[in-house]
């Protein structure tokens, strides 16, 4: 009797043993499954080891889960698309018009001498208008291409020290206007990167006009070579950053100016950092006893 039931208990404890195994090797094989999923983007579903206990209905539970997830984001995908393009078709649309009202506003300052000093100043005025909404409308409409991926950059070999100085050079009544002279500090010897001509001046552009708009005094500028990389810095003294902003600031549709008085889209910043990296750089920013500063880096060619 004892044998009989001592056998027994062994049967027992060698099928949960076996089952258990299978339970295992159940589990290590949906956790690979799992972490392929994780990995890649694939229309994959799970599928089992072994048919142990109720597992089938889990793997059967887990793929109607997992197909859920993709269709939801099919359609966000679609739908995020569907907005691009609609951005930049809005946007197009509205630039038209825009080039032609100041293209006559243009024409009456040119042709016809205003009766008053007030007109003039009216009409210089609209002209400003016409400009402010035409960059924002271009930063929206480059955004959105970005976004779409549809902007292809053409690298060639770019002696950064001579575009840069180009770029300044056009706004450098803007900062003198203002009565402060900005600090320039570009090297010497040439600093070559291979990126997109156009790309790298857009970058420019925005981080001027960004200190333009947010900076209060104390612009600096420079280009250094360090070790194999070439460094972009641009600061300036602001009173509209906060260190609660940092983590935010190359957001898009972020802006430190919540009052909304500041002509600016929140977009600006976010083309850099998206633009920097597709080239293969780096960007970063700071604050530091009220001055602001955003550092660029590229490899050197």
């Amino acid at each position: 009797m004892g044998y009989g039931l001592a056998g027994i208990f062994a049967i027992a404890a060698l099928t949960f043993g076996i089952r258990l195994w299978h339970y295992r090797q159940q589990i290590n094989y949906l956790l690979s499954q799992m972490e392929l999923l994780e990995q890649e983007d694939t229309n994959y579903r799970l599928s089992s080891y072994c048919r142990v206990g109720k597992t089938e209905q889990l793997i059967c539970e887990l793929n109607r889960i997992i197909q859920l997830d993709r269709d939801r984001m099919t359609a966000l995908k679609k739908g995020n698309r569907s907005y691009r393009e609609s951005i930049i078709s809005i946007s197009h649309d509205i630039r038209t018009p825009l080039t032609s009202a100041k293209g006559y506003i243009q024409m009456l300052l040119k042709e016809k001498k205003p009766d008053t000093e007030k007109q003039r100043t009216y009409m210089e005025n609209i002209e400003q208008r016409l400009d402010d909404v035409t960059d924002m409308l271009t930063l929206l409409f480059e955004y959105a291409r970005i976004e779409a991926d549809e902007i292809v950059f053409d690298s060639e070999r770019i002696n950064l020290c001579n575009l840069m100085a180009d770029v300044l050079s056009v706004f450098y009544e803007d900062f003198t206007g203002r009565g402060c002279e900005p600090v320039i500090t570009i090297s010497e010897a040439p600093c070559y990167i291979y990126a997109d001509r156009h790309g790298v001046k857009r970058i420019l552009e925005n981080l001027i006009k960004n200190a333009l708009v947010h900076g209060t005094g104390d612009y600096r500028f420079s280009l250094e070579k360090r070790e194999n990389a070439v460094e972009i810095a641009v600061s300036n003294r602001t009173d509209s950053v906060e260190e609660a902003d940092m983590e935010r600031i190359f957001d898009r549709f972020y802006t430190t100016d919540q009052s909304r008085t500041r002509k600016t889209t929140g977009l600006g910043l976010a083309i850099v950092k998206r633009f920097t990296e597709k080239m293969g750089g780096r960007v970063s920013a700071e604050l530091q006893e009220g001055i602001f500063t955003i550092r660029l880096t590229f490899s050197e060619y």
